[in-house]
């Protein structure tokens, strides 16, 4: 098994995620972190509770200690690190006492990968803190807690998209994840929240890298598995040769990929193989999505939020869906037999989307616009043709939109989340606007992770 290696001084750190192509944008930066001497005295503590982030916490006298990899009941001996605004954070030196709640987590590279942080709870724990997420944040709103249902969960190895980091050193290719709020890269050898489709590539593709890259050299991988195979889409440090497009070439057929793209420093994507059609269906229709596009990471936590929305809107034959996307929602929105107004501000997601609407035929009530809904929400006066309406923002909210949402008429507001802090801002601003919430659905569709998506209905009064 490889180790984690840390990056040279010269090394390219990520950029921050992009929704479309790329993750949901990261939670806003923390505030500037204080390293601590190394010389600061260990401290004996016992974890009180779970914070946002995952990371116990512990009261010791008037500072708030941050101990990642914990569990409530935990007896530690700790070394403080660093102190941020919000406590200090800590590292485990001996665990003196386990929490009733610990147990053995099922992946070997948990505590070193920060892909997960919430192994080593018990079951029955685990979905009281995913269910926790979001009573917590919708609490400080006066929300009935009889409003929101039970926690919908994924299997593991369920996750179809996933963005790996590669470096590559003197002995070799990493590749996998960075570690836990750090720049190491943990190899990754066998993944428990990977579809089994991507875990298959990695072994290919390290041995790829090692002959593509340069000493030193980073890559980043966006891996999607699709209906007719896996598309990737390889972000490298500098443009291949002809052996190198060789070697890439190569690789599609020996991994059997569906299509293969690159990327230079996140620059356009390149079309380098195309072996089948890199599509997914929504409601039976396929959708030739970009490289690199943004997809619901497991199919279960779709189908669950699908469902979600589909009964929130009911009846209704006029719906908008912004942040629309390549069509999650639009395409079975329109097949249910609404008419269809999907806007999203990423080009070629909303042309995936249009030219698939397009294919399906004039029977199919779907229009598209190109919009940024951040900058230019539709206003009270456009909304008030629809019927429904339903948002899916990035991890920053829309905050905007549903400002202008409160002032329109729109009978029905469905709205996706995957940050319930987000969604509760938002939603206390359709609440002042005069809609009442009717239920809020939360999906644990990151696995194993701090991260919670919800489905909310609210209703005009």
């Amino acid at each position: 098994m490889k180790r984690s290696q840390p990056p040279a001084k010269n090394q390219r750190k990520p950029s921050p995620s992009a929704r479309r192509p790329g993750q949901r944008p990261a939670q806003r930066p923390e505030r500037a972190a204080r390293k601590l001497p190394a010389n600061t005295p260990p401290l004996e503590l016992t974890v009180e509770a779970l914070g946002v982030r995952g990371d116990g916490v512990a009261q010791v006298g008037n500072k708030r200690y941050f101990v990642p990899l914990t569990v409530p009941g935990d007896r530690l001996l700790v070394r403080p690190i660093e102190e941020t605004g919000d406590g200090i954070r800590a590292e485990i030196l001996e665990m003196l006492q386990p929490g009733p709640d610990r147990r053995e987590p099922p992946c070997v590279h948990f505590g070193r990968c920060g892909g997960c942080t919430l192994q080593h709870l018990t079951d029955e724990a685990y979905r009281a803190y995913k269910q926790a997420l979001l009573l917590d944040a919708v609490a400080r709103e006066g929300i009935d807690p009889e409003l929101i249902a039970g926690l919908v969960t994924v299997p593991p190895r369920s996750r179809r998209r996933a963005i790996l980091v590669a470096r590559r050193l003197a002995q070799g290719t990493v590749l996998g994840f960075h570690e836990h709020r750090g720049h190491f890269i943990v190899d990754i050898e066998d993944c428990t929240v990977l579809a089994p489709a991507l875990q298959d590539v990695l072994p290919r593709l390290r041995t790829l890298l090692d002959a593509l890259l340069p000493a030193g050299g980073n890559a980043r991988a966006t891996m999607l598995s699709l209906d007719r195979g896996v598309d990737l889409l390889l972000d490298l440090p500098e443009t291949p040769d002809l052996t190198g497009r060789e070697a890439l070439a190569g690789f599609a057929e020996v991994a059997d990929l569906s299509r293969l793209s690159i990327t230079i420093e996140g620059g356009t994507p390149e079309l380098l193989a195309q072996r089948r059609a890199a599509t997914i269906a929504f409601a039976g229709i396929p959708v030739a999505v970009p490289p690199g596009a943004f997809l619901q990471a497991t199919a279960e936590a779709e189908a669950a939020l699908l469902d979600a929305v589909l009964a929130g809107v009911g009846a209704a034959k006029s719906i908008a869906d912004l942040y629309a996307g390549c069509g999650t929602f639009s395409l079975p929105l329109a097949a249910n037999g609404a008419a269809v107004h999907a806007v999203e501000g990423h080009a070629p997601a909303i042309e995936a989307l249009a030219a698939a609407g397009r294919q399906a035929g004039p029977s199919l009530k779907l229009t598209v616009e190109k919009r940024d809904l951040a900058g230019d929400p539709l206003s009270g006066a456009e909304l008030d043709r629809f019927e429904a309406v339903v948002f899916d923002p990035p991890r920053t909210g829309a905050k905007t939109q549903a400002a202008a949402l409160a002032k329109s008429q729109v009978p029905i507001v469905v709205a996706v989340s995957c940050n319930p802090a987000t969604f509760a801002r938002d939603m206390r601003l359709l609440l002042d606007g005069g809609y009442q919430l009717e239920r809020i659905t939360p999906i644990d569709q990151f696995l194993w992770s701090a991260h919670l998506e919800l489905v909310a209905v609210f209703r005009r009064a």
